[in-house]
């Protein structure tokens, strides 16, 4: 009798990858403090994050490739085991270059488990389940962005702060285990067309320059290293084409851009992603900065985004068993659109309860609208290209996320040294620093203290309106498409 895949078990095992990559963030995020007083080096702090983004971006298509070209299964287990090796070797760390380096061999694993985690739900399911499927997946976002910090908190309080590293060794062996034994896959006929050194080599090169130069430019503004960077970006793209226009069996195949619904649904991905971040950095800052709450209140105002993101996910996949694509898009990005408008509207003294109706609103919105695009993507291509269309729509979330964190925090800046300027109240330049964080405020005089308030909700306003901009550009490229045959109106 031929052995058939665990439908279930694999979902489960998808399910815990995703959670186990998720929580990633939020349980380092609040470690942090305690790692840094361990090991020292505050002013490398922030490639502990950095590095972890960039081997995860850089490896992400080249994944999605080979999981195309030889199986999901050895390609989830080959990511799955550099996850383990990067998080045993992030607890041994003493030093914070140690962990630096560890993080980034932890990134190349969490490069695979995600894009082709969500490929494996795709081969599993059709596309009426696979929005079902990809909803109860994508609430482990959520539950991660809860459960995160407190059990990075109890964690880093009882066994110390090595064990949020160590704790994910045991659970990736399971994974390996049970993707190794429930996962059937049909065998692969390796071609022998000859893999695409050249183009692999210039995308991360592509990849690497451009969040690097984006990351330094939300850090330091711009430089001569940063233009350097972007340079050496378009050199390299430039190069990645010429590769790919000749290559064998191209890492990315430019056919796939001649699909416009595959073109404008990976656009839609990149600026909706770039504004969740808006939202999950800046949310926070209103509560403490501009209302004088304390941060737990920012946590829990974005709590209702998460959980609501199931919700909005669920709606998707009715949605389009009953309207086409480009309808179910437009619907979720209309709901996003009505959040976004109330986000950049609300009034300077709004009560924080207004924001679990914002959070709320925009939760439903992103669920359908990242639910609608992924599977848009996987759909709008050939079964043999499955995995790159999958890795390319998580990657270019990845690149609207890092470009979107500069383009707000430089916006930020820039519209409260101006206010700061016209207002001459204070030479200190560490003031709007002490301003956000709710412990120094109440250190700040009375006089000085609204002013400052309207000075910083002047700049979020100037980062919500980027925002809602970037929300009107996704409807706009939606409605582009042509209701039947998705192709973009000449």
């Amino acid at each position: 009798m031929e052995k058939k895949t665990n439908v279930t078990l694999v979902t489960i095992a998808v399910f815990v990858a995703t959670f186990m990559t998720a929580i990633e963030g939020t349980i380092v995020t609040t470690a942090m403090p305690t790692i840094v007083g361990s090991l020292h080096g505050i002013e490398i702090m922030n490639w502990v994050f950095s590095i972890y983004l960039l081997t995860n971006a850089m490896l992400t298509p080249i994944y999605g490739k080979l999981a195309d070209k030889i199986g999901r299964r050895p390609i989830f287990i080959l990511g799955t085991f550099l996850f383990i090796v990067g998080s045993a070797l992030c607890g041994l760390s003493n030093t914070m270059l140690t962990l630096i380096i560890s993080r980034g061999i932890q990134g190349m694993g969490a490069g695979a488990m995600m894009p082709v985690a969500l490929t494996i739900i795709a081969d599993l399911y059709t596309m009426e389940k696979r929005a079902k499927v990809l909803g109860l997946n994508s609430t482990a976002w959520g539950i991660a962005s809860v459960v995160g910090p407190l059990a990075g908190g109890m964690i880093v309080d009882t066994i110390g702060w090595h064990w949020i590293f160590f704790i994910n060794v045991p659970i990736g062996l399971i994974l390996i285990g049970m993707i190794w034994y429930f996962l059937v896959e049909p065998k692969h006929q390796v071609e022998a067309k000859k893999m695409d050194i050249g183009g692999s080599f210039s995308l991360m090169m592509v990849l690497l320059t451009l969040l690097l130069a984006f990351q330094l430019l939300s850090d330091n503004g711009f430089s001569l290293l940063v233009l350097g960077l972007l340079a050496l970006t378009v050199i390299s793209f430039g190069l990645f084409l010429w590769a790919e226009k000749r290559a064998e069996d191209p890492v990315i195949s430019l056919s796939l851009f001649h699909s416009p619904l595959f073109v404008v649904v990976n656009l839609v991905a990149a600026l909706i992603s770039g504004f969740l971040m808006g939202i999950d950095v800046y949310i926070p800052m209103w509560m403490q900065g501009v209302l004088g709450l304390n941060a737990g209140i920012g946590g829990l105002v974005l709590a209702p985004l998460s959980l609501l993101w199931m919700v909005g996910s669920f709606l998707a996949s009715r949605w389009m068993s009953q309207y086409s694509i480009r309808k179910t898009l437009l619907l979720g990005l209309v709901i996003t659109l009505i959040g976004a408008v109330w986000q950049f509207l609300i009034p300077m003294g709004s009560s924080w309860l207004w924001f679990f109706g914002i959070s709320s609103i925009i939760g439903i919105g992103l669920g359908a609208t990242t639910v609608t695009c992924t599977v848009s993507a996987q759909s709008s291509v050939p079964q043999e290209m499955l995995g790159v269309a999958t890795s390319f729509n998580t990657l270019v979330r990845t690149i609207g996320q890092t470009i979107m964190v500069s383009v707000f925090g430089i916006l930020l800046n820039t519209i409260s040294a101006n206010g700061l300027q016209q207002a001459k109240l204070t030479s200190d330049p560490d003031i709007m620093n002490k301003l956000v964080n709710p412990q120094t405020a109440k250190l700040l005089s009375a006089d000085l203290l609204e002013p400052l308030r309207k000075i910083l909700y002047d700049s979020l306003h100037g980062v919500f309106g980027a925002g809602l901009l970037l929300v009107v550009i996704a409807v706009v490229l939606t409605l582009l498409v042509k209701e039947k045959s998705g192709r973009i109106v000449e």
